[in-house]
């Protein structure tokens, strides 16, 4: 394909890609939140817990929003593509979609455990069902990028979808790529709730999010290497001319996020985190460009025909003028001043 309909294939995968970005600022931050929640500690554990609560307690069921637009736009506009994902993906993502339904439903009944907000921030059976769900779809959701940049699956001839090996969920590139989405998820967490807080309970996030921020650089040098050697094909192309200058800018974000905890400029920090995710999730799409799934689905083969690309296309941005305002105003209704 060239010309206008190539224009409406890359519109159509720009669309999906900006819900993924906004899934990873919003639902990863609530993923966070539930790793912190689990590991609780010293004396002000309740009060963590309950300020996790509060900050995620209006607005994680509206996060997931975001991964609805993408699952929709993807098996839209890319039918081909989302039929083979569904199929080679079938294991890692129903778990991580099982994580994700036990985690909002243990943190209703955690909330509903008594009548005394103090109460419903005690460790309990739901408390660490929410918790361990909250480690679980991240570590997954990582996994499954892993075995897609990996190249891990193809068609045969008669378009049968294989691996390239056994079980690519648990090669050590996939799975070191589980445990950097699993951090960098933990990571924003911490930074966005020195956000929500103020005093001891802000020194209590600030630390979590060094300790954070320290895994998520040691696990990004680690996935570099495990991409060199198991997915040299996206380890090339994530360095070179056209991916390598976003990657670097996204690294300064995470450079100039992790000075700010540590100087506690905590708005700036949140704003150079949310500028990491999305750069360096863009330059993972400049990358892969123009294959869906490497090295079989390219985007024009995944995609659905002209006229559908383009009905999705024009009618989003009606949808969008619906969807932002009201998360926004969800937002500004329901953030409260900060817990001390």
């Amino acid at each position: 394909m060239s010309g206008w309909p190539t224009i409406w294939i890359d519109l159509s995968a720009l669309a999906a890609l900006v819900g993924l970005v906004a899934y990873a600022l919003f639902g990863g931050a609530d993923f966070g939140g539930g790793v912190w929640d689990l590991f609780a500690a010293g004396e002000r554990k309740k009060a963590q817990r309950l300020a996790i609560q509060k900050a995620m307690g209006p607005v994680w069921e509206a996060n997931h929003v975001w991964l609805i637009f993408v699952l929709v736009v993807l098996f839209t506009c890319f039918p081909r593509g989302y039929a083979v994902l569904a199929i080679a993906l079938f294991l890692p993502f129903h778990l991580a979609l099982l994580g994700i339904m036990l985690r909002g439903a243990s943190f209703v009944f955690r909330s509903y455990q008594s009548r005394q907000e103090e109460a419903a921030a005690e460790t309990s059976a739901w408390g660490i069902v929410f918790g361990v769900a909250s480690l679980i779809s991240p570590l997954l959701l990582g996994t499954a990028f892993g075995i897609v940049t990996e190249g891990a699956i193809t068609l045969t001839e008669d378009r049968e979808v294989v691996f390239t090996h056994p079980a690519p969920w648990l090669s050590p590139y996939s799975i070191a790529n589980g445990l950097l989405a699993l951090s960098t998820c933990a990571y924003l967490g911490a930074v966005y709730l020195t956000n929500e807080t103020g005093g001891q309970l802000r020194e209590d996030f600030r630390l979590r999010a060094i300790i954070a921020g320290t895994a998520t650089a040691f696990l990004a040098g680690l996935v570099l290497l495990f991409a060199w050697q198991e997915a040299n094909w996206f380890f090339r192309r994530l360095l070179s001319w056209r991916a390598a200058p976003i990657v670097a800018l996204g690294l300064v974000c995470f450079a100039g996020s992790a000075w700010s905890v540590f100087t506690r400029r905590y708005r700036l920090s949140r704003l150079f985190a949310a500028g990491e995710i999305a750069l360096l999730l863009l330059g993972w799409a400049v990358a892969q460009h123009p294959y869906l799934v490497y090295p079989d689905i390219p985007f024009a083969d995944a995609a659905a025909p002209q006229a559908t690309l383009q009905f999705m296309v024009l009618t989003l941005p009606f949808g969008a003028l619906v969807l932002i305002p009201s998360l926004v105003f969800l937002f500004r209704v329901f953030k409260s001043h900060p817990a001390t």
